[in-house]
């Protein structure tokens, strides 16, 4: 007994050194990930983007017309937003959108989530 006991502590610190660590960020910890977003839209119209891990409209912020690696673009305004769950978020196309091809990402605090192309029509 006294030996399992033993072993328990020496093994406690290193096993804790092996838990994933949390960010700073209010909760998040793991990154963003897109899987499937709808067909090119134009201005106004609906776009589904679905995913895992996407936060909410309270910490998340959409980045359209950003290049391969995430960089430039614009934020889409809170109003375009219609729905957004830890799965699916849905946003119309805002005005001044300009028309072609780019890539879509999702940024929950400091975190950024894969990308994917995506197309805004004329």
């Amino acid at each position: 007994m006294l030996r399992v006991l033993l072993c328990s502590v020496l093994l406690l610190p290193a096993l804790a050194g092996c838990a994933p660590r949390s960010q700073a960020v209010a909760g998040v910890t793991v990154t963003p990930v897109l899987i499937k977003v709808s067909e090119s839209a134009r201005v106004g119209e609906p776009v589904t983007v679905q995913g895992r891990y996407l936060g909410g409209p309270k910490t998340g912020r959409i980045r359209l017309g950003a290049t391969e690696n995430g960089n430039g673009g614009y934020l889409v305004p809170a109003d375009a937003i219609v729905s957004w769950t830890d799965s699916q978020i849905v946003f119309r196309v805002p005005p001044g959108a300009p028309a072609g091809a780019f890539w879509l990402f999702i940024e929950v605090g400091d975190m950024r989530s894969t990308g994917l192309p995506y197309s805004i029509k004329e």
